[in-house]
């Protein structure tokens, strides 16, 4: 299985509009990408369907034919921790159903772009986390960072508990949640020296605060080398033919 696996520090902190990004990026090099959300909260009813924006999102940033359903088999309608929100409709999150899921999408892209659901440890059962399905996939790791007050702290704790099981960090990307926040450009410096320096992870990309923050918006502000190493490509994706 080829791809990576999209955590952030937090929720709300950007990883659809970095997910759908990575999926843009990689398909404008002529890859055959799809995206995955194993588990999904927060749904709203849209003309008489129920609809999860992430879901949406990473359905259209993938570039094969895909059923809603498969990119994010496990949606769930109240926007709150997956593991309450599946208890308040009487289910059960399924691991390895969202395991078989993942394998389905990488037999048929080049590769897959999964987010999970909130932060790293979000509770999907009671004796199991999103940090075990990472595991199970076996992907590698990119951290968005959300770029505010206290995400110096959030970003380093976030990246040991990756590491701590035995995860590989592929790198972070930060996303500017507070573009007047004090000494932005520094705390950028301080993370970029933090993570090469404690874990060899580099910055895959600063995303700005943006009007529109689609995917194709996005993609420019991820790095292409890093982005070659990510996802084991032969040529940097600038230089890939779309």
């Amino acid at each position: 299985m080829k791809g990576c696996f999209v955590t952030g520090t937090d929720t709300e902190v950007g990883k659809t509009r970095v997910s759908a990004g990575l999926l843009h990026r990689a398909a404008q090099a002529g890859l055959r990408v799809a995206g995955y959300k194993p588990v999904a909260a927060g749904m709203d009813n849209i003309a008489g369907q129920w609809v999860n924006e992430d879901v949406q999102t990473l359905w259209a940033a993938s570039n094969i034919e895909l059923q809603r359903e498969e990119v994010g088999p496990c949606q769930l309608r109240q926007p709150c921790a997956p593991y309450l929100a599946a208890q308040a409709e009487g289910r059960v999150i399924d691991r390895n159903a969202l395991i078989q899921g993942a394998q389905r999408l990488a037999q048929r892209a080049d590769l897959i772009v999964a987010e999970g659901a909130g932060g790293l440890c979000v509770p999907l059962g009671p004796d199991w986390d999103s940090s075990h399905l990472m595991c199970a996939l076996g992907l590698p790791v990119v951290l968005v960072v959300g770029l505010r007050l206290g995400c110096i702290n959030h970003a380093l704790l976030t990246a040991e508990a990756i590491v701590s099981r035995r995860l590989h960090l592929a790198g972070w990307v930060g996303n500017t949640l507070d573009p007047a926040m004090l000494h932005l450009q520094d705390n950028i410096l301080t993370l970029q020296h933090e993570f090469s320096r404690r874990f060899q992870a580099p910055c895959l990309g600063i995303v700005p605060r943006l009007a529109r923050p689609d995917a194709a918006s996005v993609a420019p502000h991820l790095d292409p080398a890093g982005l070659q190493t990510l996802f084991g490509l032969e040529q940097p994706l600038s230089e890939a033919t779309p």
